[in-house]
């Protein structure tokens, strides 16, 4: 039998089993940075822990489960204090232009991983400006006692109490691994900032550039130990008006479009040449009330903008049929839910008698922050603010509307200098605890995630009990009585936990929108 060429057999053959092609995505805004630990938005997450890094274990959205990351199996002591992990062998950090790794993944790397992140002394520990913000919010310095080499392969953590949230946890962004090498090389050379604007992980993307306002590029990592990605290239291309995303996406000049507005969705469903990717998101929009600041210190005041707002018509405005109305932290099909719990009505007169026994007869002037752009959780961020500005003054509440960058509205409503802002979390793994413990945690107002500034003893002693037991049942009872208190006191306004979309090209295959806001291009593909 006559062997075909090379020629003969390629002719027989799809053109894409041969040649890749790039993968352009127009994403919404631009990422804070690259250095994942430092910051606690989704944007900077999806650009640099999902495309550039691993973490020791990963979660599965699909299978709603842990599954196995750079760690390829692990145990847990009984008593819930130990936990050791085996790393996978073989796995190498990228190699670019301003790195070369001498060796594989090891113990080392995750030791100075979270070292770094718990250990003022470590040499590394002052180069993030603002902190850790998602491991002091979670309180890993508090729980983690120590983390050990036992050999190469073998790392423990021990743990001063138990946790029950502590694996979930693990799966986050800011628990992403990185390279000791590397870090080591940077820090002798006095050079500490580039692990920021020059990531190195074990991903299946290595990072090449970024241009601000512009694009991020990443190249396929030929030695990912995972799947290789199917595209030759990575291309984010930064475009904060939504209705331009749309029209790159039409024009080809990019195959994905993040967060598009609810019109957009409708438009893409009589266009052939488009595929819509959707899911209830494991999300709450919501506002924000800075309690360290007055009159919004005040608890009546805050459920008085509560029953002043007509959610119902945000809702409709806003996300048009994409989107549930939120009354309490989390969406009501998560584990633990209080349906108990009464939402605050539309009811401005009620309002206007709290406002009169609050000492406000007459109202109060005080403005609120809203990003320039349409993102998941914020389709239409002008629109929202205008309603919630008519409505407040309606029972006299006199709004000003901050409009900010999303990057310094984040960086500036970390350090609380906001009376109130529009602002979205997003759950990582379903756990409950992804919400109460960054979101109303005396930790998270520290770390800067808590944007209500509310630390209260005995609403930190239920979150914090909640994470020590692994009963599912003393859990639940005490996360239900942590939304009682969060919604007595008002410390949000809920406004919606949204349906994700994202729309694609009818070429791409592979992609599926996460329920928690992550991505994973690595699987994506184009015909």
């Amino acid at each position: 039998m006559k062997t075909l060429c090379a020629a003969a057999l390629a002719a027989l053959l799809p053109m894409a089993a041969f040649a890749a092609k790039p993968l352009t995505v127009c994403a919404d805004a631009n990422p804070e940075g690259f250095d994942v630990v430092q910051y606690n938005s989704l944007v900077t997450t999806n650009a640099s822990a999902d495309v550039l890094m691993n973490r020791l274990v990963e979660y599965d959205a699909a299978a709603g489960k842990l599954q196995p990351g750079l760690a390829s199996s692990w145990e847990v002591s009984a008593d819930g204090l130990s936990y050791t992990f085996h790393l996978r062998p073989n796995v190498g950090f990228h190699n670019t232009d301003y790195f070369k790794p001498t060796r594989k993944l090891n113990a080392d790397d995750v030791a100075l991983t979270f070292d770094r992140m718990l250990n003022p002394d470590n040499p590394w520990y002052k180069t993030a400006p603002a902190g850790y913000p998602h491991a002091q919010a979670m309180q890993f310095p508090k729980l983690i006692k120590a983390v050990r080499k036992l050999d190469p392969l073998t790392v423990r953590f021990e743990l001063n109490y138990p946790e029950a949230t502590f694996l979930s946890s693990l799966t986050m962004g800011f628990a992403s691994i990185y390279s000791a090498e590397y870090m080591s090389q940077l820090l002798a050379a006095g050079k500490t900032g580039e692990l920021n604007s020059k990531p190195v992980g074990t991903g299946p993307f290595v990072f090449k550039s970024f241009a601000k306002d512009a694009l991020v590029r990443y190249a396929p990592n030929p030695a990912y130990f995972g799947a290789k990605p199917k595209v030759s290239a990575l291309i984010y291309a930064i475009t904060p008006d939504s209705n331009v995303r749309l029209q790159k996406l039409r024009a080809g000049e990019c195959q994905i479009a993040l967060s598009p507005k609810p019109q957009d969705v409708q438009a893409a469903k009589a266009d052939g040449k488009l595929q819509i990717s959707q899911t209830p998101a494991f999300m709450t929009a919501f506002v924000a009330f800075n309690s360290q600041k007055k009159p919004l210190d005040n608890p009546q005041v805050r459920q008085a903008i509560n029953l002043a707002f007509d959610k119902a018509s945000y809702l409709k405005t806003v996300f048009g049929n994409a989107a549930s109305a939120a009354n309490l932290v989390y969406p009501p099909n998560t584990w633990s839910y209080d349906k108990t719990i009464k939402p605050y009505a539309y009811d401005p007169a009620q309002a206007k008698k709290l406002l009169a026994q609050a000492g406000y007869p007459n109202g109060f002037d005080v403005s609120v922050w809203v990003r320039p752009s349409g993102s998941t959780l914020n389709p239409n961020p002008k629109a929202g603010a205008e309603l919630l500005q008519a409505d407040l003054a309606k029972v006299g509440i006199r709004l000003q509307i901050k409009v900010l960058e999303w990057g310094e509205l984040i960086k500036r409503g970390k350090a609380g200098e906001h009376e109130m802002l529009f602002m979205g979390w997003a759950g990582d793994n379903g756990d409950p605890d992804n919400f109460l413990t960054p979101q109303f945690s005396c930790a998270a107002v520290q770390s800067g995630t808590n944007f209500a500034r509310y630390c209260d003893g005995k609403l930190d002693k239920l979150i914090a009990d909640g994470k020590k037991t692994s009963d599912f049942k003393t859990r639940a009872k005490l996360y239900q009585a942590a939304q009682h208190a969060i919604h007595e006191q008002a410390l949000w306004l809920p406004l919606a936990h949204p349906i994700a979309y994202g729309l694609a090209r009818k070429e791409v295959t592979g992609y599926a929108v996460n329920p928690y806001g992550r991505v994973n291009f690595a699987s994506v593909g184009l015909k």
